[in-house]
């Protein structure tokens, strides 16, 4: 039988209010609740400037990952390094807003407005040309790739 999964897709961009919270589009806050998660595990992401938001199984899949390899490999330590020393818990409040803190400011240079984008299992927040710009070059490079194939 098939299944349809809750996924993140899409984008939207949101406007930060005067006591630094946003809020979460309605299709994003509808995956969460389908999930059932109360908790939020975000890091700040290994590729782009933004922050990777997603449930608590986010977290124990790279921790997954980290637990395979040896404790003491330079794999195992930059991993931890980066979802452990890059990643915060946060919630939502009632109105399903997420606080922008500086933890999230100052890794993505988010200021007034932020853009949440889907990424399938997870969320990301980006300043929002620094979001237009990847996805630009990222359409780009496929259709570069695309001509080449």
């Amino acid at each position: 039988m098939f299944r349809v999964m809750s996924r993140f897709l899409s984008n939207a961009t949101n406007r930060i209010d005067t006591k630094g919270r946003v809020s979460v589009p309605a299709a994003f806050r509808s995956v969460l609740a389908q999930r059932n998660v109360q908790e939020l595990y975000c890091f700040q992401d290994f590729v782009f400037p933004a922050i990777s938001i997603g449930g608590p199984d986010l977290l124990e899949r790279f921790e997954r990952q980290i637990a395979a390899e040896d404790p003491f490999s330079p794999e195992a330590n930059e991993m931890s390094l980066l979802i452990h020393g890059g990643g915060v818990f946060m919630k939502l409040d009632a109105e399903g807003r997420l606080m922008v803190t500086d933890f999230i400011r100052d890794f993505t240079g988010i200021s007034d407005e932020v853009t949440f984008v889907g990424r399938a299992d997870h969320f990301q927040l980006w300043q929002p040309q620094a979001f237009a710009a990847a996805q630009a070059q990222a359409r780009g490079e496929r259709k570069l790739a695309g001509k080449r194939s």
